[in-house]
């Protein structure tokens, strides 16, 4: 589900951030470039896991800051295609159950976490000791931190389950809005309803990487009336399947 992806970039650094370390200057204007934005064919972006290479900084005329090229390994959300993920139902549609991935399983970077005392501690004896195994042993322990708290925050939304990827015969409940398992048994059949924030474990069928970037208007879209807004779609979309035993709602699934 989570992976680390080797990226080369150019980072500029402005000059009243010379003072600081130029690490520490490089993972922030990283994290503010990357952090909770999908990189195309990539994945969700969640943060800096390290710096492995820095080049040389330059100077150019006209500009005071350092431009430095940067090879560095950042953790990205991408499950890989037939993976078990589980997640909540955040509502039904005749297109399918849409979910979010949970607070076991989901992540959603935020910036403006707190860091705790205790890890502003590690971050003060890293600096005044400077010995590589400390810096190393700290290093580790606060990145399985910010690792535990950007997985038990869950947030992803763009999950769809098309109906042909229900337990089947499933039909969709107007009324109620909600996609009902209609499930046989010897007493007849029983409606099982998928409601909204329910707990859900589904199959990784397919995925989805749509090219967001800004584009000029084209002549059709310019003829076309100002009135209408283009239509916003996800950059990156999992599509999921239920339609396996032990597959669907958790609570179909729990022995009595």
């Amino acid at each position: 589900m989570f992976v680390l992806v080797e990226m080369v970039d150019t980072v500029r650094i402005p000059p009243w951030q010379f003072e600081r370390k130029l690490n520490d200057s490089i993972a922030e204007e990283l994290n503010k470039k990357l952090a909770n934005k999908v990189v195309y064919n990539v994945g969700l972006c969640i943060c800096l896991f390290d710096i492995t290479k820095l080049e040389d900084a330059y100077v150019f005329p006209g500009d005071g800051a350092s431009h430095t090229k940067v090879h560095f390994r950042y953790v990205v959300f991408h499950p890989f295609l037939d993976e078990i993920l589980i997640g909540k139902i955040k509502g039904c549609s005749p297109e399918g159950v849409h979910g979010r991935t949970s607070a076991s399983c989901g992540l959603h970077w935020r910036p403006q976490l707190r860091t705790p005392g205790w890890a502003l501690e590690l971050l003060e004896v890293t600096r005044r000791l400077r010995h590589p195994l400390v810096t190393a042993v700290c290093g580790v322990h606060l990145r399985f931190w910010w690792l535990l708290r950007l997985f038990s925050l869950g947030f992803f939304d763009d999950i769809l389950i098309p109906p042909e990827s229900l337990q089947q015969p499933a039909k969709f409940d107007d009324t109620e809005q909600v996609w009902v398992w209609e499930y046989e048994t010897e007493e007849g059949a029983h409606d099982l309803y998928m409601d909204t924030g329910e707990e859900i474990r589904f199959r990784v069928v397919d995925e989805s990487f749509v090219d967001t970037s800004p584009t000029g208007p084209s002549s059709a879209e310019a003829t076309s009336s100002s009135e209408e807004l283009p239509k916003k779609e996800a950059p990156y979309t999992l599509v999921g399947s239920i339609s396996e035993p032990g597959l669907g709602l958790l609570s179909w699934w729990t022995s009595s």
